[in-house]
């Protein structure tokens, strides 16, 4: 097994893959542009990245089974051109879930307290505590969540920690939850918005998310309030984030850009952070040693998995639903030449499968198969199948939907 690490990836990993016998080549200055070219040269089977785009010229070449990124999210991944060409992509949710919520609380915190401005003004030898003991205080002001997942629900204990009730909305998040979590169930976006002080995203991106935060959920925001992402830049629409900022004084706090560089280090020039009242991070939010660590071990685990078992933890391109029609369900003896002689004549009636299994009784004398079309064959063509070897003991049909 050939693994390329085309970014900055934990050494326990490197060894993690090493010690299961795979070679590794460790290129972490690859590039968007760059990378194609190295995996068409390698030929690795399984492709670790994590803010390197994995595009479909990358994916086009080379004999690719497995794309991993370590990290949360895979937006950066072409997933539907994997998908045309049967390789797998995974990804290591929750691993960074308490790394994001210390570092959306820091940027809480840091605006709140306006941090970086004390630090850059006793940098230039000016000391103005008139000015920055101004402040509003966490404690009893409202914490707004944008998306209750891993992330989003470790922000609930922190914020608990700081004297903060919590309200939220998610689409998966339900009255009945939000009393379990002891926090207020909001139905949608705006009453979130105009309910809080605060208002943290942890959504991921996706077609429903990108561009979810709008101009309409800024209207709503209280004048001054306070707005932290620290998911992904494309679900907030930041013209409209950029008029909150000036026209209402909407102070933001943010780890992702519209315009970050690709590499770890570049030009920065998103227009954003000149607003006056915005703080940002350099993209860092997972970036702790413990949450490398963790995703590293997710990573090794992920790949050994497909390598031993051929299935692929945390898989996000398989399909969730078929064009079956109808199952053929076939009982057999469980000798050579069976199932070939099924799949034959399903192949002649041009019929194709869209998913098969195979299961084994105790014994390793007899099974069940169980073998998913798109087409419904007729009644004649089932009787040629049972009758195409003798170790077929019975056939049926299920019709699905």
């Amino acid at each position: 097994m050939r693994v390329l690490i085309a970014d900055k990836f934990e050494e326990s990993g490197q060894e993690g893959f090493k010690s299961a016998g795979y070679e590794v080549i460790y290129q972490p200055g690859l590039t968007d542009e760059t990378l194609p070219g190295e995996v068409d040269r390698l030929r690795p089977d399984v492709l670790v990245v994590r803010s390197t785009k994995v595009t479909e010229a990358a994916l086009a070449t080379g004999a690719l089974k497995l794309v991993v990124r370590a990290g949360a999210g895979y937006n950066t991944i072409d997933v539907a051109a994997a998908s045309r060409r049967g390789i797998y992509v995974s990804n290591c949710p929750g691993k960074n879930s308490i790394a994001v919520a210390e570092l959306a609380f820091a940027l809480i915190l840091a605006l709140d307290r306006r941090i970086a401005d004390n630090v850059i003004s006793l940098g230039e030898g000016r000391w103005n505590k008139t000015e920055y003991s101004k402040a509003r205080g966490l404690f009893g002001r409202t914490l707004g969540l944008i998306g209750l997942g891993q992330i989003g629900r470790e922000m609930i204990p922190r914020a608990r920690g700081f004297g903060m009730p919590v309200v939220a909305w998610s689409r998966s998040l339900t009255p009945e939850t939000a009393e379990q979590l002891r926090i207020e169930y909001k139905s949608s976006l705006d009453n979130v918005a105009s309910a809080s002080d605060i208002v943290s995203v942890h959504v991921a991106l996706n077609a429903q998310t990108r561009g979810l935060i709008g101009a309409k959920f800024f209207e709503r925001m209280r004048p001054g309030a306070y707005f932290i992402n620290t998911s992904r830049a494309e679900v907030v629409d930041h013209d409209a984030l950029s008029r909150a900022v000036r026209e209402k004084g909407i102070r933001a706090g943010l780890d992702v850009f519209e315009k970050e560089p690709t590499a770890g280090t570049g030009e920065f020039t998103d227009e954003i952070v000149k607003a006056g009242l915005v703080y940002g991070t350099h993209h860092i939010g997972a970036s702790t040693d413990q949450a490398q660590e963790a995703i590293a071990a997710e990573t090794v685990r992920i790949v050994r998995a497909f390598e031993e078992t051929g299935k692929v933890p945390n898989v996000v391109n398989l399909a969730k639903a078929t064009p079956s029609t109808c199952a053929v369900v076939v009982r057999h003896l469980d000798r050579p030449g069976v199932l070939a002689s099924v799949l034959d004549a399903i192949s002649e009636a041009r019929i194709n499968v869209q998913e098969m299994e195979n299961i084994i009784f105790e014994g390793a004398e007899a099974a069940v198969a169980r073998i998913n079309l798109e087409k419904e064959p007729d009644a004649e063509m089932l009787e040629r199948i049972r009758a195409s070897n003798a170790d077929i003991l019975e056939i049926g049909l299920i019709r699905l939907g």
